[in-house]
């Protein structure tokens, strides 16, 4: 019976694993609607500067990039994108720091919209941390605020997807299990 059980568990595992590595984020269609603010989750290749070229194509007029180290300065993010976008950076862009994991992400990006007073959020992180970042997002921001997933097109490895796809995983049972 256990091993039956185990058999089970591993089986569906294995066809959520196959299911989650075809249904990866994707960018937000052509003709979204605006939002609010922008919130751009560190850790991966364009990201930042996808949420640059949606802040310079007015899809919001503030962002926030959430998770950035302590000691990065809007001079280190305007080196990053080579020169461009300085009046941008300068006037519509924050820095948060207080966040460490997708998690804590979640929480300094309600904090923050929450002293900005928005109510919609244009999410932006890679395709394969796309399902799991809005999850936390759509827990710690709740029905009240709209949320524009906006996932960064990459090619994960079979290790990322498999690190990403069991941290959703354990996180949702976390949750379920209220630990």
């Amino acid at each position: 019976m256990i091993l039956r059980l185990g058999a089970f568990l591993l089986l569906l595992f294995a066809l959520g694993f196959a299911l989650f590595t075809v249904t990866l984020g994707t960018p937000a269609p052509a003709g979204t609607p605006a939002a609010d603010a922008i919130v751009v989750l560190t850790g991966g290749s364009g990201r930042i500067e996808r949420g640059m070229a949606m802040l310079a194509a007015g899809k919001a007029p503030r962002m926030l990039i959430a998770g950035a180290d302590p000691s990065v300065t809007k001079a280190d993010l305007l080196r990053r994108l080579h020169g461009k976008g300085g009046r941008l950076i300068a006037c519509c862009v924050d820095l948060g720091s207080e966040s460490v994991d997708t998690r804590s992400n979640a929480e300094e990006a309600k904090r923050w919209l929450d002293r900005g007073g928005y109510k919609s959020v244009w999410l932006i992180t890679s395709d394969w941390h796309m399902r799991r970042s809005a999850y936390e997002f759509r827990r710690h921001l709740g029905s009240r605020t709209r949320i524009v997933t906006d996932a960064v097109p990459t090619e994960p490895s079979l290790t990322t997807l498999f690190g990403e796809y069991s941290k959703y995983v354990l996180r949702r049972l976390a949750v379920w299990l209220d630990v």
